[in-house]
């Protein structure tokens, strides 16, 4: 499934992050949308009494409404220009948008599991991976065996690709 709306290149996206994607946004637009509006209005009445500039709690709640309303936009717009990435038509012999993919850093044990996706859905802390990010682009294309060199901000370091899915 294809959703394109203009010329820009899509977003692209793993179904599962789409369905991540819609149940955040729906989160964002109802329920949090709703206790930040409490909370403005909670501060405003709160500081009535207050000079309106020195109100802390109602700057931080607009803080908060303006960092809601811009993931909210942010949503949207992918939303609106996305692409799914085809999880079964990927060659599990080589690296793809899409792949399950473990590396072993040269002259270390510890193996680490990368998913990679479009930049829309990375979440390096959940193991999501744009193709996009410096070790991303060095890994597509890659197959297992294979040694590939990322520079990172405290040098070049090497991976070895141990396992693809």
């Amino acid at each position: 499934m294809t959703t394109v709306t203009n010329n820009r290149k899509p977003y692209l996206i793993t179904a599962d992050g789409l369905k991540r994607m819609n149940e955040e946004y729906e989160y964002l637009s109802t329920v949090k949308r709703a206790e930040i509006a409490e909370r403005l209005h909670r501060a405003f009445e709160d500081g009535q009494d207050e000079d309106f500039v020195d109100n802390a709690a109602l700057e931080s709640a607009r803080n908060e409404q303006s960092f809601l309303e811009g993931r909210i936009q942010e949503i949207e717009a992918i939303m609106a220009n996305y692409e799914i990435i085809d999880e079964k038509k990927r060659d599990k012999n080589t690296v793809r948008i899409g792949s399950w993919v473990t590396v072993v850093e040269e002259g270390a044990d510890e193996e680490e599991r990368y998913h990679l996706v479009g930049a829309a859905e990375a979440d390096p802390v959940s193991g999501r991976i744009s193709n996009e990010s410096p070790l991303g682009r060095v890994l597509l294309g890659g197959k297992v065996g294979s040694l590939v060199q990322v520079n990172a901000p405290n040098g070049i370091l090497t991976f070895r690709i141990t396992n693809i899915e």
